[in-house]
């Protein structure tokens, strides 16, 4: 009886459903603990101080150190279990999504009188949890990738150049971290594997350590820990979960963690649609950290296994794109007509102080794209597409040119609007016509790298679409 009661309440011997249902619990519980005060991916170092400055005992926050910039580094220690964990984020500036997320579990853990008191305990009771939740918060306040020296933290686990790079590998040092989470965004236009319809949402991997991507203990651990957080996502984000690739960076700090002894789990927020700002992905974020804690707190990881991991579909770069247009006609100026497919993705371009952004389209790629997908897509359907016309009138301002009957002149086939006042890019970004100022420059055809404004015709010549700055409009 001793046996099972101790088995119990190490969580082995549950079955797989019952150890992989806490994620979906706290996916569905997630809005009760959402830190409100963060809402889009461009929050600043002084909204996250903010935050910290609020948690109360038993959280301990700490400075750590300096960036370069001289902004402040913190950490935050919650949980007196014997078994160490060191979750890192956004030591690329523009990586935030996991960082909201880390702010979300402190109001999680943090919370009381819910059905998850017995869960948190568990956690606490057995972890000790050190969060770095912006380990580059200069890089963060221009939402750029690299720190102020424009180095990439993680390429710096061995030299540590920088001030971040050796605060992180102290923590880490005097923490003798068993368990490291190495927390980052990765591109949205990555798939699923090659030939997949889906985009990966989220992407894991246990680093490798060496070259011949050797599998000791705490590297296969990590491997089980990801085979479970994969089992319960594929009830939220069916066929969304990746694996990232595990060739040996020897300068990259999750590879040389694994080979300090630390089991690492590196998770990238990927893309999702309608979610631009990552906000359901820092969801997905909270809830998969949390269920690993809980895994590891439990040990209840030893149900999976490495081959449970390697069915993971790794990872397959520029398979989306923002906007694909299926089997198009394009009518080239030379007078002829060819079929093709034609990609467009959206920058973001940033603006007061990178706090906001707008869109700048480009033409990533053309031709047969048959085995890319889009966030938005096009089916084949007889269509043509040309470059839309130019308005030959030249309107005073931009509040004029917004006064324009849109629909009636993308239908007469007129794309562009030129104004002597045209506004800042950000005030005409998501128009449905292209204004510009007095002297018209636009891209009149389609090629790679170019943003061309097209009208899209239908087989009886009507215009049913267009694109404008890389964005479809229905033209109703």
């Amino acid at each position: 009886m001793r046996i099972i009661i101790l088995f119990l309440l190490l969580g082995v011997g549950f079955s797989t459903a019952a150890q992989t249902d806490w994620l979906s619990k706290l996916h569905e519980a997630y809005p009760d603990y959402q830190e409100k005060s963060l809402e889009d991916r461009r929050f600043k170092h002084r909204e996250l101080v903010d935050a910290l400055q609020k948690l109360e005992s038993p959280f301990q926050v700490q400075q750590e150190g300096l960036s370069v910039e001289e902004r402040s580094i913190h950490s935050v220690r919650i949980g007196d279990g014997p078994t160490t964990v060191l979750l890192w984020s956004q030591m690329h500036g523009d990586e935030p999504t996991a960082t909201a997320a880390l702010m979300d579990i402190f109001c999680f853990l943090q919370a009381k009188d819910d059905d998850f008191t017995a869960f948190r305990k568990n956690i606490l009771d057995r972890l000790t949890l050190v969060f770095i939740p912006m380990l580059n918060p200069d890089g963060a306040e221009d939402f750029e990738r690299r720190n102020a020296l424009g180095i990439d933290l993680n390429r710096d686990a061995l030299r540590l150049t920088s001030p971040e790079a050796q605060l992180l590998k102290r923590v880490r040092d005097e923490l003798d971290a068993d368990w490291g989470f190495n927390l980052h965004d990765q591109s949205r236009y990555y798939g699923a594997g090659f030939h997949s319809e889906n985009m990966a949402t989220l992407s894991f991997l246990a680093p490798a350590f060496d070259f011949p991507k050797t599998i000791n203990p705490g590297r296969e651990r990590a491997m089980q820990v990801i085979a479970q957080l994969n089992t319960a996502l594929q009830r939220h984000i069916p066929g969304k979960v990746a694996r990232y690739s595990d060739a040996f960076e020897p300068r990259a700090f999750g590879d040389n963690m694994q080979k300090w002894g630390t089991s690492t789990i590196l998770i990238e927020s990927g893309g999702y649609p309608e979610d631009r700002e990552k906000q359901y992905i820092r969801q997905l974020n909270f809830a998969s950290i949390l269920a690993a804690c809980h895994s590891i707190a439990n040990q209840s990881y030893r149900n999976f296994s490495r081959s449970d991991y390697n069915k993971i579909p790794y990872n397959q770069g520029s398979v989306y794109n923002d906007l694909l247009l299926r089997e198009i006609n394009y009518l080239h100026p030379n007078g002829n007509s060819y079929l093709m497919d034609i990609a467009f993705d959206l920058g973001e371009r940033e603006y007061g102080g990178a706090n906001g952004f707008y869109y700048q389209g480009r033409i990533d790629d053309i031709g047969d794209l048959t085995y890319q997908q889009g966030y938005t897509a096009l089916s084949s359907g007889n269509y043509t597409a040309e470059v839309g016309k130019l308005f030959p009138e030249v309107l005073a301002d931009l509040a004029e040119a917004k006064a324009l009957d849109a629909m009636s002149l993308l239908k007469a086939g007129y794309a562009v609007v030129r104004t002597k006042k045209p506004g800042p890019p950000w005030e005409r970004d998501q128009h449905p016509l292209w204004i510009l100022g007095a002297e018209g420059i636009y891209d009149r055809e389609v090629a790679t790298g170019l943003n061309p404004p097209l009208i899209i015709r239908n087989g009886a010549g009507e215009v049913v679409y267009a694109v404008i700055n890389g964005q479809l409009v229905k033209v109703e």
